[in-house]
């Protein structure tokens, strides 16, 4: 596909993006009560405390993933970063549409960290996601429990061939809450995550975790979205923190944006001209719907 162009000034512009995905909202979804997991939270409990994760499923999500994951590839053929997709409404709601979920959790006053991304992972580009890594290594409480959480959401069917989610379950990993961990080099304690729309992943943020790398034979990318999230009774692990059921307004969502782009540039390979777009997003004069 040729790579076409938009011009910066235009993702300042409510307007643009609602004419770029009709289908997609700014400021104007009305918010969807919380889903009730299919498992018991007694069983997710028993997961997140042995493996350090858990999957669960959700049916507004799978009606949601198709019309993100179609704006993530024409995101791409713009050359636009696809963390862009987090310009609109949906992004948001799917995350607060788990806040029963991970309420539960973190407790009913948790709080959003300004940590997100989406991803289009293309095997075609023979690309991989993000290498191994632990969000947060001192996230958890003495007796185990949770400080942070990351939430994961595939927009696509992610498998072995087109990148899913790799993790060492907490309870076969040798260096799980160490702090003098050297570089991993334990793959064999692997488990693929395989996944499709609809379910969603929640990991500790001490659990060792990456996306593998894709193959020729796959047919499709892996498109995906995260946001992390912690207690709201302890100190930030990063600032601002976001309250998880309100929307961010759409200024406030444009310099978030811009400062993921920056801040993870440790995790990719990010384009020159992605980090020129972020430092001009971080300080341009934005719509203030």
């Amino acid at each position: 596909m040729t790579e076409r162009s938009i011009s910066a000034e235009n993702l300042l512009r409510v307007e643009f993006w609602r004419a770029f995905a009709p289908l997609l909202h700014v400021g104007e979804i009305s918010p969807a009560p919380a889903t009730t997991p299919l498992q018991s939270f007694e069983r997710l409990g028993r997961r997140l405390a042995h493996d350090g994760y858990f999957s669960d499923r959700d049916v507004r999500l799978e009606q949601l993933a198709p019309t993100l994951g179609q704006t993530i590839r024409a995101l791409v053929a713009f050359g636009l970063p696809t963390v862009l997709v987090w310009a609109y409404d949906e992004p948001w709601e799917c995350f607060r549409r788990l806040s029963g979920v991970i309420g539960h959790f973190l407790g009913p006053n948790y709080k959003a960290l300004p940590a997100f991304w989406a991803w289009h992972v293309d095997p075609k580009n023979g690309e991989a996601g993000w290498r191994p890594h632990r969000d947060k290594k001192q996230s958890l409480t003495p007796d185990g429990s949770p400080l942070s959480l990351t939430c994961w959401i595939p927009l696509s069917e992610a498998t072995p061939l087109n990148s899913c989610i790799y993790v060492i379950p907490a309870y076969l990993d040798p260096n799980y809450r160490r702090t003098d961990e050297a570089e991993p080099t334990y793959p064999h304690l692997a488990r693929a995550l395989p996944a499709k729309p609809g379910d969603f992943f929640i990991w500790n943020q001490v659990v060792l975790h990456w996306g593998g790398m894709t193959s020729e034979f796959a047919d499709e990318p892996r498109m995906s979205m995260a946001l992390e999230f912690q207690r709201g009774d302890i100190a930030p692990f990063q600032q601002p923190l976001l309250d998880h059921s309100k929307l961010p307004s759409f200024a406030d969502r444009v310099r978030l944006i811009a400062h993921q782009i920056l801040q993870y540039t440790h995790m990719y390979a990010v384009p020159q001209k992605h980090v020129q777009l972020a430092q001009f997003l971080k300080d341009a004069p934005l719509d203030a719907a």
